[in-house]
């Protein structure tokens, strides 16, 4: 008996080819387009800001996301898609997190808000956008200050999330400084990033990708922890994706390759402890963690975590980057955030949960202390790190460890059986820790059809939030381009642009590492009723040479204490500068395909941003259309021809447009192709 042929592929597939995207006719494809959109991070009208019932909603299995990111009701998703595709754009970044697909508890999936992804989607079609989906996190969690896993996870993991803040093992927007006393208007610019350094990130990331390895003792519902939490994060997303296949069979909704050209790999992962050399020092060369606020070490980290004091390292970021303000003392007072075997964290003594439904093994997993002391990784009682080197070689053989090669690719290759169960023809995206370099992936894995995305953002602009006549060369001080940090340091705009488009440059050249061997033979099955092709027809294209997405670029618009919204009346100057300097290391001669951060159809103001951690860097504002500002910053309602209009419709009055400037090259005449879009925010007079 032959086996079944497999499905036919939809004629407007795009190829990952020569390092670019190529039709069915053999044309290369130039794709631009934003993220939709950065208010998916959590569920509508729950910005980062707002304590009030966070915590309580949280314990109640949360609340459905539906609503993010547009409004299918009210006819404003048909604006908003107008608009961008009016701008340009022709390709979505599609954010999405675990908690939106999971927040009831364990295997209790949302198909309520599956089902509204998939109108949205389908919306998206209609409007001609190609899609690729962003399983998105930043820093875990929304309970742990940033997005991504459900609440859930935190205590299946060991966490009193109640904790986090007292012991600095992670910074919550909403509990900014303290959780009595909170002001998070105060919050420091970008100080979420340093989360990636705390204690709750490093041991959440190392269970999720190296559990099995560190952690052995970790056992519930009989699987390690690092089996646990990613089985659950792969099933959700399969079933998101069996959603949308569902939609495809059944309902001829042709979302697979029309629309939606692959997945994207989990955004921005962290490497938590592995590979660390010395738990008793931070790295001493720059990373890409960022050094703001206070900067404990991990041994400091575990001692902080057990609610001893400490006294730690402070950093400030200035215009010249990252420097040494002092020390202070963290005091969390005995708090600790290993939760207690009690009424309030729900666990029973053997290890049931009553609320989420688990049995952890409690005779190799107690609650309430470290797991990393029950590991044997340092002492409790003296506070002594007792295997420094611990996260550097593998426990049970001994040989040094390789975070992307040993644990991150494993995941990644369930990840993508996963989801090419649902979408066999699925571009699998791959995007490792920032600015790291990516792995080689065997082809058997990504069967010709594969995309790099790497993620690049002005790291002066973005934490200063000032467009500076000097920067610095980060990535090529990263990967050792320089002798010393201060030969990166760029001045003038012209070096400055010179500079990005050298980096952008640089994080194009890493998609050929992702190496792969020839493609064999295509061919066609002839007992298909259909006539389009069940693989990819013969042809001279190197197949195996990927191309490269940018999926997060961008800059924000809140610059010089949000200058532009109230004192300048809507001087876009420097925000004009930064964003085309960024844009424009994405074309001209790199030619590079690229998603702006973000565009936010609702929930952005100029008070709070994008309405998560202070960032502002969406291309759009309801707030430009509805209100002006007076020289002291108050709001005041202009009138013209003897009406007010301080708040009006979307479509009455416009305070900012969009004005698309078409970039052409011609380094070679015989050619001279479309290769970007630059978005210039320009006041209207």
């Amino acid at each position: 008996m032959s086996s079944p042929s497999p499905p036919p592929l939809h004629p407007d597939l795009l190829r990952t080819a020569e390092f670019s995207f190529i039709d069915a006719h053999g044309r290369r494809i130039y794709l631009r387009g934003v993220n939709l959109s950065g208010a998916s991070k959590s569920p509508l009208d729950q910005p980062s800001h707002v304590l009030k019932d966070f915590w309580e909603t949280a314990e109640a299995g949360g609340e459905s996301f539906i609503g993010q990111p547009l409004n299918l009701d009210d006819g404003s998703a048909d604006e908003h898609l107008a608009r961008l595709r009016g701008w340009g754009f022709n390709l979505l970044r599609f954010p999405v997190t675990w908690e939106a697909l999971e927040h009831a508890g364990p295997k209790k999936y949302d198909y309520d808000f599956m089902d509204y992804i998939v109108r949205v989607l389908l919306k998206c079609k209609q409007y001609g956008f190609r899609v690729y989906m962003d399983p998105h996190q930043d820093t875990w969690s929304r309970f742990s200050g940033g997005s991504g896993a459900p609440f859930w996870t935190l205590p299946a993991c060991g966490i009193n999330p109640y904790h986090l803040s007292a012991t600095q093992a992670a910074l919550i927007h909403s509990e900014w400084p303290l959780p009595h006393q909170p002001d998070p208007s105060s919050f420091p610019a970008m100080i979420w990033g340093t989360n990636y350094g705390r204690l709750f990130s490093l041991t959440l990331f190392t269970l999720f990708f190296a559990g099995r390895a560190f952690a052995p003792n970790c056992i519930i519902d009989g699987v390690n922890i690092q089996d646990y939490l990613q089985t659950h994060y792969i099933s959700a997303f399969g079933e998101l994706a069996d959603r949308i296949k569902r939609a495809d069979e059944e309902e001829g909704a042709e979302l697979r390759d029309a629309c939606i050209i692959g997945w994207d790999s989990l955004n921005e992962p962290a490497e938590g402890l592995v590979e660390w050399e010395d738990l008793n020092q931070n790295p001493t060369q720059q990373g890409t963690t960022l050094k703001k606020g206070t900067h404990p070490s991990p041994a400091q980290s575990l001692r902080l975590g057990m609610g001893n004091a400490q006294t730690v390292e402070c950093w400030d970021f200035g215009t010249f980057g990252p420097k040494r303000d002092g020390k202070v003392t963290i005091d969390p007072k005995g708090r600790k955030i290993w939760a207690d075997p009690d009424a309030q964290c729900g666990e029973q003594p053997d290890g049931t949960h009553l609320r989420w439904g688990w049995k952890r093994d409690v005779s190799k997993w107690s609650l309430g202390t470290c797991i990393w002391a029950q590991h044997g990784v340092w002492d409790v009682e003296s506070g002594f790190v007792l295997r420094p080197d611990y996260f550097r070689y593998h426990p049970a053989t001994g040989i040094e460890v390789e975070f992307m090669t040993d644990f991150w690719l494993p995941h990644f290759k369930a990840y993508g059986e996963r989801i090419r169960q649902a979408h066999p023809a699925a571009a699998l995206f791959i995007q490792p820790p920032v600015f790291a370099l990516p792995p080689s992936v065997d082809e058997e894995i990504l069967k010709g059809r594969c995309v790099y995305t790497g993620h690049y953002y002005d790291g002066l602009t973005l934490i200063t939030k000032h467009w500076n006549w000097f920067n610095a060369d980060s990535l090529g001080v990263l990967r050792g381009k320089y002798k010393t940090p201060l030969q990166a340091v760029k001045f003038g705009e012209k070096a400055i642009r010179k500079s990005l488009m050298e980096q952008i440059k640089m994080l194009k050249a890493d998609a050929k590492l992702i190496t792969a061997p020839p493609c064999p033979e295509s061919t066609i099955d002839p007992s298909s009723p259909s006539s389009r092709p069940t693989a990819l027809p013969p042809c001279p294209l190197r197949l195996h040479e990927y191309p490269t997405v940018i999926g997060e670029i961008g800059t924000p618009f809140d610059m010089d204490k949000k200058y532009s919204y109230y004192s300048s009346k809507g001087d876009y100057a420097n925000q004009e500068k930064a964003l085309d300097a960024s844009l424009n290391a994405c074309d001209g001669y790199n030619n590079v395909a690229y998603t702006i951060w973000t565009y936010v159809p609702r929930g952005h103001t100029h008070e709070w941003g994008d309405a998560w951690n202070g960032e502002d860097l969406s291309l759009w504002s309801p707030d430009d259309l509805r209100s002006t500002y007076g020289g002291d910053g108050s709001k005041k309602c202009c009138k013209k021809g003897g009406a007010e209009f301080g708040m009006v419709g979307r479509r009455s009055r416009r305070r900012f447009i969009f004005r698309l400037c078409i970039l052409r090259v011609g380094r070679c005449w015989k050619d001279l192709r479309r290769v970007g879009i630059r978005i210039v925010r320009k006041w209207r007079r």
